[in-house]
């Protein structure tokens, strides 16, 4: 049984469930989604992106990956909702004066996702974007691949530097076991005396929801899923799984249940998202998945051992 008041939910089925289909959610689809979400209690959605159009072209990517506020007024216009609403930055993809201060936007969050080479550039989109008004979070990718001493004084730069309130652990890779999310969490801890820990995890091996729970047992209080699991590749930790471990009677699985057979048990039927062996080879190896994704759409698609030799090839050079 697991209860505590200050976990929160986020959810980031759209945002990361875009990465499958390049946003082209509609606006139909999501407001299933949102109104599911608000009624199941779920503490923050995640709609997606705020790229800059200058970079991205919207002839070649849907509503998501740009998420301008007239967009998700569209979505959250007539449902009552407690729900905070979540976007995401990536370092250098953002027209930062096109962000409208938080009292203008329907938007409460903005998380930043960086690698640690970029922990300077991220903390000056923080702390701009806490000044603007909103709730922030930075978003360490691919921390599997990236412990040396920069990850440690990159740590003691966000203490220091950022006006953030948030810093996540990101199993970018499924690569993590349990013990890897005791460490990192404790790690964090250490170092972020005045932050909350989040946790983020991919299923690559089907540990996404395992090493949740773990980093809720050490600590950490803002826990990313999605429905039915979808994201990009294997996919992220399932929400409903979530919902139904954490206890909290202000969770309600049920409308979480009726969305997935409405909406992405047909939804699946013409996209692929979840563990299968190519992606949990990926995971083993910690490598990223673009590889096995290019996989995924080629004739060889079934053809595991070469694409394991290939992966361990990689690695050996």
């Amino acid at each position: 049984m697991m209860f505590r008041e200050q976990l929160k939910v986020l959810d980031c089925t759209v945002r990361d469930g875009g990465l499958i289909n390049n946003h082209n959610f509609d606006i139909r689809f999501v407001r299933e989604v949102y109104s599911a979400l608000s009624i199941a209690g779920v503490d923050y959605i995640e709609l997606g992106y705020k790229n800059s159009k200058e970079l991205f072209s919207p002839k070649d990517y849907g509503p998501w990956k740009f998420c301008d506020d007239d967009v998700i007024h569209q979505v959250i216009d007539g449902i009552e909702s407690r729900s905070k609403i979540s976007v995401m930055a990536d370092i250098g993809r953002v027209d930062m004066d096109a962000v409208k201060p938080k009292d203008e936007s329907p938007v409460d969050m903005i998380r930043v996702a960086c690698y640690v080479k970029d922990i300077d550039k991220a903390i000056d989109m923080v702390n701009h974007f806490t000044e603007k008004g909103y709730e922030t979070s930075i978003n360490i990718m691919a921390i599997s691949r990236d412990q040396g001493p920069e990850f440690e004084e990159a740590l003691h730069q966000i203490e220091a530097e950022s006006k953030t309130g948030i810093v996540y652990v990101v199993d970018s890779f499924g690569f993590f076991y349990q013990e890897n999310i005791e460490y990192l969490v404790k790690k964090f801890q250490s170092v972020l005396k005045t932050k909350e820990i989040g946790f983020h995890g991919h299923n690559n091996q089907q540990l996404a929801f395992s090493n949740t729970i773990e980093a809720i047992i050490h600590g950490a209080n803002y826990l990313d899923a999605t429905v039915y699991g979808i994201g990009r590749a294997a996919g992220n930790c399932t929400l409903e799984l979530l919902l139904g471990f954490l206890k909290n009677p202000k969770f309600d699985i049920r409308p979480i249940l009726d969305l997935i057979s409405h909406e992405f048990v047909p939804l699946k039927n013409n996209i692929e998202w979840g563990y299968i062996i190519p992606y949990a080879i990926s995971g083993m190896l910690n490598e990223h998945p673009k590889l096995a994704m290019a996989l995924r759409k080629s004739e060889k698609k079934e053809n595991y051992r070469e694409f394991y030799e290939q992966i361990k090839n990689l690695e050996d050079q």
